[in-house]
Parts: structure tokens; C-alpha cells; sequence
């Protein structure tokens, strides 16, 4: 899959977002890309640079990912899913359609289990935060 063009969209968008560095106890926690579930990795790095990291995560039924912060990031949903998200608001279910997406200004912590009968993934574009 060629991502070049739906990664310049993504980060034109993505960089005229205002962002907001919140969620101070993310510091003691695994980045998103680098959490994973029981041990096993979930997240794989697709291209980086200097100012831009792209992922895949990828989360078979009964699989999650572990406490973790993401900074200001895009989202965009591959195959949807039925989650379990737990953050600082509580715990709520949470259902995804393919070609979704999703973003945030600000960094967020929380863990997440795939509570559905199929797998989902996503794409995350995360600006390099200084």
C-alpha cells in the first residue's frame, strides 16, 4: 500500500491543529508506538523523519494495548473493531468503521482491549514533538 499521498493530506491537516501537552503521567508510560499487549508488540513504525512518525496497529479479538500515551495525533481506521477504552474519563465501548478517523490536540493516556469478533487496525500520524 502507497501511503505518500494520504501522508501529506494527513500531515497538512495534522500540523494546523493547535496542540496542548496535558496528561502529565504519561511520562512514566510506554508511547503508543512502543506499548503492546502481555509482552508481544502490536504497533509496527511505517516511516519516520524528522518531524513525523507514521504506525500500524493492529488488534486481533482479545487483544489490547497496554497503558500508553499518544501526543497530538490523526487517526484513521483500516478494519473497524468493538473496543474496550479505559482513560482517565472512565471505561467505555467504543466501535469503529473502516475509512474512519479521528484526531487530538492534545496527549492522551489510556489502554484499550479489542472486545469484538474481528480484527481492527489503524493507521497514527503523530507530529515529532520538541
Amino acid at each position: 500500500m502507497n501511503l505518500q499521498p494520504t501522508v501529506l493530506v494527513l500531515l497538512s491537516v495534522l500540523f494546523s491543529l493547535p496542540f496542548s501537552l496535558n496528561a502529565s503521567d504519561a511520562l512514566d508510560l510506554p508511547h503508543a508506538f512502543d506499548a503492546g499487549w502481555k509482552g508481544q508488540k502490536t504497533c509496527e513504525l511505517m516511516y519516520e523523519n524528522e518531524s513525523v512518525r507514521v504506525a500500524r496497529c493492529i488488534f486481533p479479538p482479545g487483544i489490547g494495548h497496554e497503558k500508553h500515551y499518544h501526543n497530538p495525533h490523526f487517526g484513521y481506521v483500516l478494519e473497524g473493531g468493538t473496543l474496550s477504552i479505559r482513560d482517565a474519563g472512565g471505561e467505555r465501548t467504543v466501535t469503529t468503521e473502516a475509512n474512519g478517523s479521528w484526531s487530538t490536540t492534545e496527549r492522551t493516556v489510556h489502554e484499550a482491549v479489542n472486545i469484538g469478533e474481528t480484527t481492527t487496525s489503524y493507521v497514527i500520524v503523530e507530529p515529532r514533538i520538541q
